[in-house]
This record gives structure tokens, sequence and C-alpha cells, in this order.
């Protein structure tokens, strides 16, 4: 760790998987719950090449790296803050051998990689549409949250670009995009397969959607049980704590 060198405002947060630690700045971005949801949705198969779109500070595929006997790991981010960051944790976790971050555009990214070699893409993508209240559009957390510099229909297009025939593609997204998301998939040949909502409460609506789809696959989607966050105000449900390894 002594070779690790954290810049203003940084810390280091354990990810209570292996051992693993991560690099934040609470002044830019930190990741939430959406992101270590999709890290307990997505199925990762052994030897498998992944790809991470949007990856920020890298958190997704550091926890599937902890979970998982991926062959390897790609991890792609705009921001230069955020992949530094992120390649800073790689360092930290001494997993270089096993992940490596890019700097680069989603919108880019059917360029920046070989077309239809990966296994499975995730992605944590942008969730609201334009930047109507934002005071700082370009500011990291306002990119991270608002589709400023890439839309939904760039991350599902350059998805289908890039996995192989029968890969599959994991996103976490808010229910109410969910006609666009499907939409979009299907227009770009992933095949819904698999979807669960997330509650935060048991008689709330859902705020998340997990949702997988497979390149090229044939009509037929499971929707899982509802995963619930809370079972008391500040009080995760059993299924929330193992999740995040607790």
């Amino acid at each position: 760790m002594c070779d690790i060198v954290l810049k203003e405002n940084e810390r280091i947060d354990d990810l209570q998987r292996n051992g693993y630690r991560i690099i934040q700045n609470r002044e830019k971005f930190c990741f939430g719950m959406d992101a270590v949801l999709l890290s307990g949705f997505a199925s990762v198969k052994p030897g498998a090449e992944v790809l991470d779109m949007g990856t920020g500070t890298g958190i997704i595929p550091i926890l599937l790296e902890a979970k998982s006997q991926a062959s390897h790991f790609y991890a792609l981010e705009i921001q230069p803050e955020s992949a530094d960051m992120a390649r800073r944790s790689v360092s930290l976790n001494k997993l270089e051998n096993k992940i490596e971050i890019v700097t680069g555009d989603i919108k880019e990214a059917g360029s920046i990689f070989k077309a239809a070699s990966f296994d499975l893409v995730t992605c944590n993508p942008p969730y609201m549409i334009g930047n109507h209240g934002i005071t700082n559009p370009d500011g990291p957390k306002a990119i991270a949250r608002h589709e400023i510099l890439c839309t939904l229909e760039d991350v599902i297009s350059n998805a289908t670009r890039l996995l192989k025939p029968g890969g599959s593609f994991c996103m976490v997204h808010r229910p109410f995009r969910l006609a666009e998301i499907i939409t979009l998939m299907t227009k770009y040949k992933i095949e819904p397969k698999r979807m669960r909502l997330v509650y935060p409460y048991v008689d709330k609506e859902p705020n998340m959607v997990l949702i997988e789809g497979c390149r090229g696959g044939k009509p037929r989607m499971t929707v899982e049980k509802p995963l619930i966050v809370y079972k008391a105000p500040n009080v995760y449900t059993d299924e929330i704590y193992e999740i995040y390894g607790y």
C-alpha cells in the first residue's frame, strides 16, 4: 500500500470481499448500492472475458473478480480522474493481471475493443435524461447520473457489438425507463432473459431494476422475486447483507 498515493479528499474503503479495498473521493462520486446489487445479480462464467462500461472508480469489476473465476476484466471510463482512481484501486488490490482500466468513451466502445469479444458486458449507466436542474454539467456527479456524455441507446448498441453470440448483458437502471430499456434491447438483438425489481421497503414502489439479456437469445424472460432493501429504517434485509458480504 505504501506506493499507492492518495490525492486530496480521497480515502480508502473496505469492500468486505477478499480483503479488497477501493479508493474513493466523496467530493467527486462514490459508488452506490446500485453498483453492488448489479455485481450480485450478474452471472460470471468461469473463464469469461468481461467488460464493464462506464466503470467509474472500478467498483463492479473489483467486486465481480472477488466472486468469480473470470479470465479477465476490462473497464471503460470516460472521466480521467475516475479512471485514475480505478487504476490505483486495481494496484492497491494487486489485480493488475486481472483488471485493465481503459480511458475512453462508451459511444466509441465498439471501436476501442474487438467486436464480439466479450462473454459478459455490465453497465451501471446514467439514469436521468437531459440535464435539467444541473448546476455543473461538466461535474463528475452530473456526468455519472445524467445522460450528458452518453445515452441508453449508446450503451445498448455498443454492448451488442462487443458481445459474443450468446453473450450476456447485465444492467441496473430505473423502473420508469423499463419500457425503453426492453425496446432498445430487442432492437439491438439483446433478448431480455432475466429481470429483478428492487424495492426500498416491501410496501413501496420499486426504485431499481436489474436486467439481463442474451445476444441473439430466444424470447423468454424470467421475472425473479422482488429484492427488498430495508426491513426497518436503516436496517437491511438479510439478502442485502449477504450481497454486501457482511
